[in-house]
């Protein structure tokens, strides 16, 4: 018998072994091929995972006949062999990859030096600077208007986490994720501190959970279990459990100046190689033409700078649509220059900040009320018009006007309140956009009107009387009560009423206890 004759083919490999030893290579070479088949990208398809699940019967019905020895030798073609799926390559499935990042994501820093703005939080020589330097984090809520870098704060502290080896950084949206991701989180982080590694969980517009769903975060934030970073930009006393706020540093970050917003866009400018920026294009032409490129001038990004309303992320996506249609007209002989025509023409100043149920609405609401209560009508015209350009609901704002004829102006001129009545019927009858006019001038009416707050005054005295009597108030004096029956006559109801003048009447009609207060006399401002 020859050497070949001893030997057996596997049925995986195709490769010669001996018969006393033919088993455990197959015992080994399907488990390495069925760790290859695991580990390749699955495609969802069952009608595959079907398919190698009969490979796999088919190995096992082959392993049963090596072992009873009758196993086809070398000569004999092997039917089945399994078929190993190449796994695709990071070069290959990225070149597959055709989503384009938008250029506000290409642009978050990395580093606490890359920051923009926010110097009173996260500038140098503030504590959180001084903490991250140190890879300390702690639990915070960062608050602040839409586009003033928290998701960016978020990133910086991400790059910190993938350099120490003790930190892992994980990362939701209370838009996409839920209570039950959240508990999974906590998990994991449990099973990761048993190894020495604190977990980081950020919560983007963590103000989307309620109450309830909150409080799923305390135990886990208190004992350490993980460190919990949100983002919000609703006022977190009103959106956010005292008890997590409790728990937490709130960092308040302002919105964006101007000049942030212009370094932001030349440094996305410059970092991406996506125009020329220059001072002026005269001074261009003339010492360098530039073919290849767009070529756009510094005052054109300041302009954009000014109408984004302090959000980096609406200019940097202004900017990059404005580059990706390129020049629309051409107020120079140069084919690739963007001029300020073609920025206004694409972009219009369509974002002011505001929120019908937020902390702004209140805020300019605000403004409206106090500009009318100091007599400013300039102030209160400005307030108004902006209001209602950023969608404010116009009755909200004429019921607001109401109140105010009647809080401020009071009797220093009655007729206020009537013109405020009717200019809230006008509205309700004609609604936006007619009805702005109605509000304007109603606003600056009642600026210009005198003021009289002292009705106002003297019932917040009595509001205040009424709460710090102790005991039952004091009942209506008999002579004041009505008398439809002949039972509450005998009784005393209305006995010695006259209609003559209090001076005359000689009747007191205030109730038993305060006939000598007068609420009228000495009434206290409040500040509103």
């Amino acid at each position: 018998m020859t050497d070949n004759d001893k030997l057996i083919s596997c049925p995986v490999c195709n490769r010669l072994f001996e018969k006393h030893s033919i088993e455990n290579h197959v015992n080994k070479c399907i488990f390495l091929n069925s760790l290859s088949e695991n580990n390749t990208k699955r495609d969802g398809s069952h009608l595959e995972e079907n398919s190698q699940v009969k490979k796999v019967k088919v190995f096992g019905s082959l392993l049963s006949s090596i072992s009873k020895s009758q196993v086809v030798q070398s000569t004999t073609p092997v039917k089945h062999q399994l078929t190993i799926k190449e796994q695709p390559t990071k070069a290959s499935s990225a070149s597959n990859d055709t989503r384009k990042i938008p250029l506000a994501e290409t642009m978050r820093p990395n580093t606490l030096d890359d920051i923009v703005g926010q110097i009173d939080a996260f500038g140098k020589g503030s504590m959180l600077h001084s903490m991250l330097k140190k890879k300390i984090i702690p639990n915070m809520i960062l608050w602040g208007p839409p586009g003033c870098g928290k998701t960016s704060i978020a990133n910086v502290i991400a790059k910190i986490c993938a350099e120490q080896s003790n930190l892992r950084f994980v990362k939701y949206s209370a838009t996409m994720s839920g209570i039950n991701d959240v508990k999974e989180a906590v998990k994991i982080a449990k099973n990761e501190a048993q190894f020495k590694r604190q977990t980081v969980l950020f919560m983007d517009e963590i103000h989307r959970f309620n109450k309830l769903q909150q409080d799923t975060f305390l135990p886990h934030v208190e004992n350490g279990t993980i460190t919990l970073i949100g983002a919000t930009t609703e006022n977190p006393s009103f959106s956010l459990n005292n008890a997590l706020l409790s728990r937490c540093k709130i960092v308040v970050l302002s919105k964006l100046t101007v000049d942030d917003v212009w370094q932001i866009l030349e440094r996305a400018v410059i970092r991406n190689n996506l125009a020329v920026v220059v001072d002026s294009i005269e001074d261009k032409v003339n010492n360098e033409i530039v073919k290849d490129k767009y070529i756009i001038e510094r005052k054109s990004i300041r302009w954009l700078a000014e109408i984004c309303d302090g959000d980096a992320r609406i200019a940097l996506g202004a900017l990059e649509l404005v580059l990706d249609a390129g020049p629309s007209s051409s107020a120079t002989s140069q084919s690739n220059y963007i001029s300020l025509e073609d920025l206004k023409i694409g972009i219009k100043r369509s974002h002011i900040l505001y929120d019908r149920r937020g902390e702004e609405h209140y805020n300019i609401v605000s403004a409206i009320h106090k500009s009318i209560r100091a007599g400013d009508d300039n102030a209160a015209l400005y307030w108004t018009t902006r209001a209602l350009s950023s969608g404010e609901d116009p009755l909200y704002v004429a019921r607001r006007l109401v109140r105010a004829a009647a809080e401020d102006v009071g009797l220093g001129d009655p007729s206020a309140l009537t013109d405020a009545v009717a200019c809230l019927q006008g509205c309700q009858h004609i609604g936006m956009p007619e009805c702005d006019v109605l509000l304007a001038q109603c606003a600056v009416r009642l600026a210009r009107a005198d003021k009289s707050p002292e009705v106002y005054h003297a019932m917040k005295k009595v509001q205040r009387s009424l709460t710090a009597t102790k005991g039952p108030l004091p009942s209506v004096p008999l002579h004041l009560r009505n008398a439809p029956t002949r039972l509450m006559k005998d009784l005393g109801y209305g006995r010695g009423y006259n209609t003559k003048d209090r001076d005359h009447s000689g009747i007191c009609y205030m109730p038993e206890g305060l006939e000598n207060v007068n609420f009228f006399n000495e009434a206290d401002e409040e500040p509103m």
